[in-house]
């Protein structure tokens, strides 16, 4: 992921709370503004979801893409989670993640995001694209978490 975006929130709570709003996929469409319908299509009985489709409408953007996870966390909840976009109709490649570290306040969660599209966009527009889904993501994740 060498041109992405990046940034990072506070959040008032143990990284196991915040990876457990992460990992409960059927809830995002009542906290992820864009996010209108998730279905978890794999799980390999570790407990955590493989490949999950995502029905999203950001107004300009509509698209329902799957997308593959990989969990790299510890009992505690710190740690990596990363995905990667397996098909799309607008979105051509989608490749994230999560990293949640633990300290005095709560979870420190750092997302990176790096997004391409079908469609022809300049490269400023696109991460000013990314950056718009980063910070909101990361605002409604906090919000959710804490309330």
């Amino acid at each position: 992921m060498a041109d992405r975006t990046e940034s990072s929130i506070q959040i008032a709570a143990d990284p196991g709370r915040v990876l457990d709003a992460i990992a409960d996929f059927p809830a995002y469409p009542s906290w992820a503004g864009d996010v209108k319908k998730v279905t978890v299509l794999s799980e390999e009985g570790d407990g955590w979801a493989d490949q999950v489709e995502f029905v999203l409408d950001a107004g300009v953007i509509k698209d329902t893409y799957v997308l593959d996870y990989d969990w790299e966390v510890a009992e505690d909840g710190t740690g990596v989670v990363s995905w990667q976009l397996v098909r799309a109709t607008v979105l051509k490649s989608m490749n994230g993640s999560y990293t949640l570290d633990a300290d005095d306040a709560g979870t420190r969660v750092t997302y990176r995001l790096a997004v391409d599209l079908n469609i022809p966009m300049l490269g400023m527009l696109k991460r000013k694209a990314e950056k718009v889904i980063v910070e909101t993501a990361l605002k409604e994740l906090k919000k959710h978490v804490e309330a």
